[in-house]
């Protein structure tokens, strides 16, 4: 019996049917990796720098960025969001180029007010167009503890991660005419801000700033990525890395279950399904296994 469930093991890894999740993140201190970049005041170190929390208030907001740029690699943080009434406040994680052809890899946590839950909207701009918004409920409080949020990306593939959970991919659709992140190293971002002309139910709640201030918590500052100059126009490691190898050049049969899964209970929208803003399908979305 035990060597027949053995055999039995060894037919699903063959299908890969079992989940390559990505590698478990490394946690290291904010110096490490980043630095603030503005309103240095509004950020506050604990445990060595090991966790920093950003405060906002009617004043300004504060955010940092990664000391390097990357072309491809495996990013994530643990970030606790703003409790309590958090209309109007944003709180992002994002890889963004800095050359003309804008790419940019977003996470955007919108507040919401007491009691409501938080929308977590992530976009994809490739070579300066965006409008590929997607947004879900998640499924946990999060603002009552930490929770992993990461990015895959390499020539394949782009995947949010929640808790290894795989919430959207963005597939590599050059062959239907559509440009793909390949050539532009990227930083990773973070910041705290007001965006209460859009950013709960369209700008109609306001931040109350009797509330403020508002604070977002984050550690495991993780990278694991090809680190190249801004003006590089490919990866030096390119083909070397854990995250480029075969098994992580598409999802696996349980991933895509996972992903139905987010898509079914929580998507809220979905720009692939939008037929005002888009009559006819965007190309990539049956790709991408977004509908």
């Amino acid at each position: 019996m035990a060597s027949f469930l053995w055999v039995l093991c060894l037919g699903f890894l063959a299908q890969g049917t079992l989940a390559t999740p990505p590698r478990k993140p490394v946690n290291v201190p904010f110096y490490r990796n980043y630095v603030p970049t503005w309103a240095f005041d509004h950020i506050k170190y604990f445990n060595g720098g090991n966790e920093v929390q950003l405060s906002l208030d009617k004043y300004t907001g504060t955010g940092f960025q990664s000391k390097g740029s990357y072309l491809f690699g495996h990013f994530s943080m643990d970030i606790k969001l703003v409790p309590g009434d958090s209309a109007g406040t944003v709180t992002a994680f994002y890889l963004s180029s800095q050359n003309s052809e804008h790419d940019e890899i977003d996470f955007e946590f919108l507040g919401n007010r007491t009691g409501q839950p938080y929308i977590l909207q992530t976009n994809v701009f490739t070579g300066g167009k965006g409008d590929r918004e997607q947004r879900i409920y998640l499924w946990f409080d999060p603002t009552k503890d930490f929770h992993s949020y990461s990015v895959l990306w390499n020539l394949f593939q782009i995947v949010f991660f929640v808790d290894d959970v795989p919430i959207r991919t963005f597939k590599n659709c050059k062959d239907l005419g559509l440009k793909f992140p390949f050539y532009q190293p990227m930083k990773i971002y973070s910041s705290l801000w007001n965006a209460d002309d859009w950013a709960t139910r369209g700008g109609l709640e306001k931040t109350d700033w009797s509330r403020a201030p508002f604070l977002a918590s984050y550690r495991s500052f993780h990278i694991d990525g090809c680190e190249e100059s801004v003006n590089a126009r490919f990866c030096r490691t390119q083909g070397t890395k854990w995250w480029d190898q075969k098994e992580f050049q598409d999802l696996d049969g349980f991933q895509y279950r996972r992903l139905k899964w987010v898509r079914d209970k929580y998507t809220i929208y979905n720009y692939c399904t939008d037929r005002v803003r888009y009559p006819k399908m965007p190309p990539e979305c049956q790709r991408d296994r977004d509908v």
